[in-house]
């Protein structure tokens, strides 16, 4: 059993996998950092110095709080607020990961261009026999 286990985890695919796993946690903080740290201040102060953060709606009459940490600590709490902020951190990452893709497309489709043509495969044994003949019944 230990072997086998052994051969799954050599296999490329669980290790590319892995990989990308760990890319993807890594590039998730980033674009998090991103939205929260660089975009979302900007769109803020362009709708007035508020955080989307703090957006929410009492869904009882005991939450009078002003900031949304201390109103879930009332009641209940309609956050729309967070989900523009994920929805808008969504998309950042989309359109991330979709110029990402456009480059390395890019760079495929430059690279196959830069290929030198594949030689021609050399015709059949018929084929090269009967071009043979034709050739020394040319020359006759």
């Amino acid at each position: 059993m230990l072997k086998e286990f052994q051969e799954f985890i050599s296999k490329g695919n669980v290790m590319d996998l892995a990989v990308g796993v760990i890319i993807g946690a890594a590039f998730g903080k980033i674009v998090d950092s991103l939205v929260n740290d660089i975009i979302m201040p900007i769109v803020g102060a362009i709708f007035g110095g508020l955080d989307f953060n703090n957006y929410y709606v009492g869904l009882s009459s005991t939450v009078t709080a002003t900031s949304l940490a201390d109103a879930k600590k009332q009641g209940a709490v309609f956050a729309y607020g967070s989900f523009v902020t994920v929805a808008l951190n969504f998309i950042i990452l989309a359109f991330i990961i979709f110029l990402m893709v456009k480059a390395v497309n890019n760079l495929r489709r430059r690279l196959e261009a830069e290929k030198p043509a594949a030689p021609a495969a050399p015709p059949p044994a018929d084929v090269a026999l009967l071009t043979e003949i034709r050739d020394l019944l040319a020359k006759r």
